[in-house]
């Protein structure tokens, strides 16, 4: 889990937003405090910085990106 913070992407993991490893660093992180639902907890941060609609690009983003590295492209 990476926690430092790209200049680049300002995220937490230094990856770009909608790959799935920044909600992932902030789920471990939730989890590690003892929250119940880290999960849920991660997606409400998502959405406070976001928004609805931005939370369902990044979403689909990451399938559209999913569904390329499965075909072999």
């Amino acid at each position: 889990m990476a926690t430092r913070k790209s200049k680049k992407y300002g995220t937490a993991a230094g990856t770009p937003p909608g790959s799935g490893a920044n909600f992932k660093a902030v789920e471990a992180s939730a989890a590690k405090s003892g929250a119940r639902n880290p999960a849920a907890v991660a997606a409400k941060a998502g959405q406070k910085k976001y928004g609805k609609s931005g939370m369902a690009r990044l979403s689909a983003l990451g399938r559209k990106r999913k569904a390329a590295v499965g075909k072999g492209k």
